[in-house]
C-alpha cells in the first residue's frame, strides 16, 4: 500500500505542470502560462512499493473556455532508463529528497497497474489518503484473460494511445469531456474502460471517460 506524505515538494507538482502541459500536443490552452488548479484524481498502488502512480486531474482557466486534463504521473527515486523524453521534472519532496516525476504513459509500472485497474485486479486509491478506496472510480472489462505486453505510448490532438504488442491499444483521453445524462458513452470497439469525476471552476463534478481499452489499434 502506497502512503501519502503530507509535506513539501519543490517546485510543486501544479509548477512542473505549468511549464510541461503546453508542450503536449492535446493542450489547447492559449500562448500564455496556464493557470492550473487541482481538480481530482486517484492512484495505483506499486505492488513493488518502489514507484508513485497518480492519475492527476487538472483544470486551466487561462483560455476563453475552461479546460480539464487528465495527466498520468509516475514519482520515482532515481531516473527512468531511457526515458528521458517523458520526464515532466524533479522535484525535493520534504520526507523521500529528490524525485523524478515522469509522464506516466511512458513509465512501465504505471501502464502495468492501469491495465490491472481495467482488469479488476487492482483498485483504485484516494487521491490523498492512505489505505482508502477511491469509490467514484468507475472500470469495466470484457475481454479475455489479457497479460500485460509492451505498449508504445503515442500523443495526438484528443490525448494519448498506447499501442500494444498483442493487438490491444489503451486510450487515454487527456482532454477530458463530462458526460451526457446516462454516463459515459463507450465506443463500439472497446472491451474495457475507467471513468472518474472530477470539480469544474464552478465547483460542480463532472464524470468521463479516462481511459479505454480496444482489441486493436486507432491510430
Amino acid at each position: 500500500m502506497a502512503v501519502i506524505h503530507h509535506t513539501t515538494l519543490k517546485p510543486t507538482k501544479l509548477e512542473l505542470l505549468t511549464s510541461w502541459l503546453p508542450s503536449r500536443p492535446w493542450y489547447v490552452g492559449g500562448a500564455g502560462a496556464p493557470a492550473l488548479a487541482k481538480a481530482g484524481g486517484f492512484r495505483l498502488d506499486d505492488p513493488q512499493g518502489e514507484v508513485g502512480i497518480e492519475f492527476m486531474v487538472v483544470t486551466d482557466t487561462s483560455g476563453a473556455d475552461p479546460a480539464s486534463y487528465l495527466v498520468p504521473l509516475t514519482y520515482r527515486g532515481a531516473p527512468l532508463d531511457g526515458a528521458e523524453h517523458a520526464l515532466v521534472g524533479t522535484m525535493e519532496h520534504g520526507v523521500l529528497g529528490q524525485r523524478w516525476a515522469y509522464d506516466g504513459c511512458h513509465d512501465p509500472v504505471l501502464v502495468a497497474q492501469l491495465l490491472a485497474l481495467v482488469q479488476g485486479r487492482a483498485q483504485a486509491q484516494d487521491q490523498n489518503t492512505s489505505g482508502t478506496p477511491d469509490r467514484e472510480v468507475i472500470r469495466s472489462y470484457d475481454g479475455d484473460g489479457l497479460s500485460s505486453p509492451d505498449f508504445t505510448a503515442a500523443d495526438d490532438q484528443e490525448g494519448t494511445e498506447l499501442l500494444g504488442s498483442q493487438g490491444t491499444s489503451i486510450r487515454l483521453q487527456r482532454v477530458l469531456r463530462p458526460a451526457q445524462d446516462g454516463g459515459p458513452l463507450l465506443p463500439a470497439e472497446a472491451i474495457g474502460h475507467v471513468a472518474g469525476s472530477w470539480q469544474l471552476p464552478d465547483g460542480t463534478r463532472a464524470q468521463g471517460l479516462f481511459v479505454v481499452l480496444h482489441t486493436s489499434p486507432r491510430i
